[in-house]
């Protein structure tokens, strides 16, 4: 096997290993960038669980090879290709590269794919914008817990409710009786 051949086959197994350990890839144009720029994006990325790989397209399409999950990546794949591999915080990962992009000025978001799905820029934006997966769980469980309460309250309320209707009867029973009475003392016909 040639060098080239085993760089190659290396990098793609790399590709491979970040693809598996992501829960999202953004796809960005890097045209016009330099080494250097490129090594600042990723030391901003590194510490938030984020990779970004400069990465050919045919070695990437190779990686993704028949994984339906990340299919949808290889119509980003023209061009110039950083990928951004985000393993924890989507969030974060996308306000620290906005806050590259408008630094330096020369790349673009060409979109990215979480969940199997392809998203465009701006829908990586309201993915972004929702709160983390551990306060979206902790609402839904303070959400569940709550039906119990007002199910139980209403269920309480049922039989307090027929108890006063019930009560009442008599009640009501006795005015109408008495109504009656009054008027036939009066002289008027019931």
């Amino acid at each position: 096997m040639s060098r080239s051949l085993e760089s190659k086959i290396a990098l793609r197994e790399d590709l491979e290993q970040e693809l598996s350990q992501a829960q999202m890839v953004m796809v960005v144009d890097f045209t016009g960038l330099t080494v250097a720029e490129i090594t600042s994006l990723r030391r901003k990325l590194r510490p938030i669980g984020t990779s970004a790989r400069v990465t050919k397209n045919t070695i990437m399409k190779k990686a993704i090879g028949e994984q339906a999950k990340w299919k949808p990546i290889e119509s980003y794949l023209k061009g110039p290709t950083v990928c951004l591999f985000v393993r924890k915080d989507i969030g974060e990962t996308l306000k620290v590269y906005q806050a590259f992009a408008k630094e330096v000025k020369k790349t673009e978001l060409r979109g990215g794919v979480f969940d199997g799905r392809a998203f465009a820029p701006d829908q990586i934006k309201a993915v972004a914008d929702l709160p983390p997966k551990e306060v979206l769980l902790a609402q839904i469980l303070g959400l569940l817990n709550n039906v119990p309460s007002r199910l139980a309250g209403t269920v309480k309320e049922v039989p307090a409710s027929v108890a006063r209707s019930i009560n009442e009867v008599p009640a009501s029973l006795a005015r109408a009786i008495k109504a009656m009475q009054e008027k036939q003392s009066a002289g008027q016909p019931g």
